[in-house]
């Protein structure tokens, strides 16, 4: 029999090979891709495992940890947003506050033999970076320990008191977009395998006061030949629970306004130099105008600023970011060209109430002034004394008239 020869064209050949070795490769990809996921999962799931182990070992979370603080009843309490976005209730501190109470250490089993070598408190102040080239970056401004216990064994449960006397808070709460500021206790039981925690959020506010005689705000603006108006606001420096109030004057109007609008802009400043990062997002935004104004007409302004989430002005806080605040003023008109200007203003926290101490010869100073702790005080000149004429006759019910008692000192 007479043997035939099959002839492939060599590109055939080509393709042949090139389908070939191409699965191949495939394959080989394949598998070292199932080979190292088999290995990062098998990290994961010892990473995950190790509490569980560990409590099978007789090593693990067989205690619960709670801080309770001593004035709990009577310290006030106000919500804070956390990291989850959700609002949460945090007991309020002021700077030179001394922070106390009691550790309680609760075992899960009676009778139980709990290990440790040793039991700390810290209470931390810490600044967090959101920022996308430095996020998780973290500084401690405050860090201050005390220990609690030493190495030992716990056989039912326990009570450590601490004690931070003083302690120095200077800067404000702080939940931002781009960076966070806390203040916080925690609580480390140090143990062979794995150490617990439990960490309790602190809010601090930081109060000031300025005297009532600040300087309005008065500026012109406008386009030559086209626009002018001049805007006027009754101060520069507001405090969280003010009210903005202002006029704006149109000297010449030439153009078709359509509306005009006034927004709280805060901006955000993070870092320094080449690796400063700057963010603004618009707080609260009112229409003021609606409709084409005239010449010499006015405008009134009033902006109730107790309705919105705001934070104190901040300038430059640990060297790592600083928080501005502008008033926007928009005019849009009919062909939806927008005409701004703004204007920054300064916030600041004022306290809620005025505490005195008792006593006649103090209670004129006291009223000028805050006594609660962590107030920044920007007080005016004390008023001028005029001696007065001696009255012949002393009447023991006849006095001079204290001011009203609920005078605001701020």
């Amino acid at each position: 029999m007479q043997e035939r020869s099959i002839a492939i064209p060599s590109e055939n050949f080509n393709l042949i090979f090139f389908l070939t070795h191409a699965q191949s490769r495939f394959s080989l990809i394949l598998l070292l891709k199932l080979r190292y996921s088999f290995v990062f999962q098998s990290k994961i799931l010892i990473q995950t495992n190790r509490k569980t182990m560990a409590m099978l070992f007789g090593f693990g979370q067989s205690a619960e940890i709670q801080i309770r603080l001593s004035n709990e009843d009577t310290r006030k309490i106000v919500k804070a947003r956390g990291d989850d976005g959700n609002m949460h209730d945090h007991f309020l501190y002021y700077d030179g506050e001394s922070v106390t109470g009691t550790v309680h250490v609760n075992l899960k089993k009676a009778n139980h033999k709990f290990e440790h070598q040793g039991i700390r408190i810290e209470f931390i102040g810490q600044i967090v970076s959101e920022v996308y080239y430095d996020r998780g970056n973290q500084q401690d401004f405050i860090s201050l320990t005390r220990e609690l216990a030493r190495p030992g064994d716990l056989t039912q449960n326990a009570q450590f008191p601490f004690e931070f006397n003083n302690v120095e808070k200077p800067f404000e709460t702080y939940m931002g977009t781009n960076v966070k500021l806390r203040y916080f206790l925690r609580v480390t039981v140090i143990r062979r395998l794995t150490d617990l925690t439990k960490e309790l959020d602190l809010v601090v506010h930081a109060l000031s006061s300025y005297p009532d005689n600040d300087k309005s705000i008065k500026m012109e603006v406008g386009i030559e030949d086209c626009l002018h108006i001049e805007f006027e606001y009754n101060k520069n420096k507001y405090h969280l629970q003010d009210v903005i109030v202002g006029k704006i004057y149109f000297l010449l109007v030439r153009i078709k306004i359509k509306y005009m609008e006034i927004a709280i802009l805060k901006t955000e400043v993070v870092g320094s130099g080449p690796n400063t990062f700057k963010e603004s997002e618009t707080v609260a935004k009112f229409e003021i105008m609606d409709g084409a104004p005239v010449r010499g007409e006015s405008i009134p302004i009033r902006l109730f600023l107790a309705g919105y989430d705001l934070a104190p002005s901040m300038r430059d806080v640990g060297k790592k970011f600083s928080v501005k605040y502008f008033l926007n003023l928009v005019l849009v008109d009919e062909e939806d060209r927008r005409y701004f200007k703004q204007q920054e203003v300064t916030l600041w926290r004022k306290a809620d109430k005025v505490m005195r101490r008792p006593g006649t010869e103090d209670d004129e100073e006291e009223k000028q002034t805050t006594s609660i702790p962590g107030t920044q005080k920007f007080t005016a000149p004390a008023p001028v004394e005029h001696p007065k004429p001696e009255s012949p006759r002393s009447d023991p019910k006849s006095g001079s008239t204290s001011p009203d008692d609920n005078s605001d000192s701020s």
